[in-house]
C-alpha cells in the first residue's frame, strides 16, 4: 500500500477535504491519511510515498523530518529542502531574469543587529547607507516588507522618506526589501498545481482579509489572463514548486508578479469560495496520487553527494597545465 501523508496545522477545511478527495477515488493501492510522527530516527523511512505539507514553514521539527523523508526515499509537496533557501528577494530577481514582470526592489540590511550580531560583525556594511540614491530607485509610494515574509506581516505602505523611516523603525531585525508600489486595477493570486494547472482568482489586497477573494469578478481581458496564466507557469518551472500561489497586480495592463513564494497557499473553503476550494483540492488529490503512482521512477536530488565523494573526482589537470604548475615550482626553487 502506498500511502498519502497530510502534514498540517491550524487548518481545518483543507487537509480533511484532501484526505477524503484522495480515499474517495478508491484508487487500488493507494490510501491518504494525516501524518504521524514522533521521534523521527535518522535514515529510516518515513512510511508514506508522498507527503503533503502545509506546515513545516512554521515548525522546524517538521522541516527537519521532511529533509529526512526525502533522503529515504518520500516526495514531498513542497521540496523542503528548495523551500528552506527560497527567498523573496531571489524570487524577484529571478523573475526579473526570466522576463516577468516585477516592480523595482531593493534588499535592505537589517534595522536593527540579528542576535549574537555587533557592530565588529558588520565591517563589510555600507554606513550610512545612500538613501538617496535607494529612493531615487523605487521612488514613493513603496511597500516595505521582509525578505521572507507571509500572511502580510510586517508590511508597510509607506508614501514618503518620513513614513519610510517610521516603519522602518519599527522591523527589529527582520531583513526587509523596499518595493515600487503598484497603481493597479486589476489584481489575481493563481493557484499553481503541478507546474503545469493554473487558476486565476480575482483578489483585492486592500479589501478585509475575508473579503479579499473577488467571487463576483468581471470579465476581463482573454489576452491579460494568457500572460498571467503564462507567467506563473514560468516561475513555478524556474522555481520547481509543484503547489504554489502566484499574485499579479495589473497596472497599464502590464501584470507585476507582486509575491510567489507561498508553498502553502491559503485553501480555505471560507476564504477561497467554494469553486476554487473545489479546484485546489481536486487539483492536489490527482497530482499526490500521480506522484505516489510514478515512486518507483523517483529519484531525489542528493547534491550533497559531491562532499561525500560519491560524484567523479575532479578530471586530472591537463598537460600543459601541469608542466606550467611545475616550471613555476622550479622557477621559485632557485631563489
Amino acid at each position: 500500500m502506498k500511502k498519502i501523508g497530510v502534514l498540517f496545522g491550524m487548518e481545518n477545511t483543507f487537509p480533511g477535504a484532501l484526505v477524503e478527495r484522495i480515499n474517495s477515488l478508491d484508487i487500488d493501492g493507494i490510501a491518504a491519511e494525516f501524518v504521524r510522527v514522533g521521534g523521527v530516527e535518522m535514515a529510516v523511512p518515513s512510511g508514506y510515498t508522498v507527503i503533503v505539507d502545509r506546515i513545516s514553514h512554521d515548525m522546524p521539527f517538521y522541516r527537519a523530518y521532511l529533509k529526512n523523508a526525502v533522503l529515504t526515499g518520500t516526495q514531498v509537496i513542497n521540496n523542503p529542502f528548495w523551500w528552506s533557501a527560497d527567498d523573496k528577494f531571489f524570487n524577484y530577481a529571478l523573475a526579473a531574469k526570466l522576463g516577468v514582470a516585477v516592480p523595482r526592489t531593493v534588499l535592505l540590511p537589517h534595522k536593527n543587529f540579528p542576535p549574537e550580531i555587533n557592530v565588529q560583525s558588520v565591517r563589510n556594511l555600507e554606513y550610512p547607507l545612500d538613501w538617496d540614491r535607494i529612493f531615487d530607485y523605487i521612488k514613493f509610494p513603496a511597500f516595505l516588507k521582509p525578505h521572507d515574509g507571509g500572511g502580510w506581516r510586517d508590511v508597510f505602505h509607506v508614501h514618503s522618506r518620513e513614513e519610510f523611516f517610521n516603519a522602518y523603525d519599527q522591523t527589529r531585525d527582520l531583513c526587509m526589501t523596499l518595493q515600487a508600489a503598484v497603481k493597479f486595477n486589476e489584481y489575481f493570486r493563481c493557484y499553481v498545481v503541478g507546474q503545469a494547472e493554473v487558476r486565476i482568482m480575482p483578489y483585492d489586497p486592500r479589501r478585509p482579509h475575508p473579503e479579499r477573494y473577488i467571487l463576483d469578478a468581471p470579465d476581463y481581458d482573454p489576452k491579460l489572463l494568457k500572460r498571467v496564466e503564462k507567467d506563473a507557469l514560468t516561475l513555478c518551472r524556474a522555481l520547481g514548486y509543484d503547489l504554489n500561489t502566484v499574485e499579479f497586480a495589473v497596472e497599464d495592463g502590464i501584470p507585476y508578479a507582486i509575491d510567489f513564494m507561498n508553498p502553502a497557499p491559503d485553501a480555505d473553503l471560507h476564504s477561497v469560495g467554494q469553486a476554487s476550494f473545489e479546484w485546489i483540492v481536486d487539483a492536489v488529490a490527482k497530482l499526490a496520487i500521480a506522484k505516489a503512482q510514478a515512486s518507483e521512477k523517483f529519484k531525489p536530488e542528493l547534491r550533497w553527494a559531491a562532499l561525500l565523494g560519491a560524484e567523479k573526482k575532479p578530471a586530472r589537470l591537463k598537460t600543459t597545465a601541469k608542466k606550467a604548475a611545475k616550471k613555476t615550482v622550479s622557477e621559485g626553487t632557485k631563489i
